[in-house]
């Protein structure tokens, strides 16, 4: 998100208004806002990581061990 100083003034009066719905005051709402933005985004990449450690290809180990648990043919 912009920077508080960075809003237009429809963009501000907006804020404000949420800020109000919420009992808070615009800095605080922004704030929270801002810090609510970040840890969204971090859990986005914690995410982005696991998926990626899970769709890698298993270890010639892990393939062996799946393969001796798997019925004969």
């Amino acid at each position: 998100m912009a920077k508080h100083q960075d809003l237009t003034e429809g963009q501000r009066a907006y804020e404000a208004k949420r800020a109000a719905k919420a009992g808070m005051s615009l800095e605080k709402w922004l704030e929270e806002k801002e810090k609510r933005a970040r840890s969204e985004a971090v859990e986005a990449a914690r995410e982005a990581a696991a998926e990626k450690k899970a769709s890698e290809k298993k270890g010639w180990f892990s393939r062996l061990l799946d393969r001796a648990h798997q019925p004969l043919k």
